[in-house]
């Protein structure tokens, strides 16, 4: 299984605590199922995420390769 870095921004780091995290996953859901486990805060606010892979914008279905680096974005209010 792939290991990757997920960087979280604004409302998905106040809900992680921290600005980032490493773990095996295969793809975005996995990753997302995997880092979110036993933290419902977390799992919500990544349910409405854009995610960006290595700056390229993926879906969920978006496999992972070893060292990849996703971004997690969740919307943001603002003009």
């Amino acid at each position: 299984m792939p290991e990757v870095t997920i960087r979280y921004f604004a409302a998905a780091r106040a809900a992680a605590g921290e600005s980032s995290a490493t773990a095996e996953a295969g793809s975005i859901r996995d990753l997302v199922a995997t880092v979110s486990s036993g933290r419902p805060e977390l799992a919500r606010v990544l349910s409405i995420c854009t995610f960006l892979v290595d700056g390229e914008r993926v879906d969920l279905s978006a496999p992972l390769q070893d060292g990849a680096r996703v971004d997690a974005l969740p919307p943001f209010a603002g003009g």
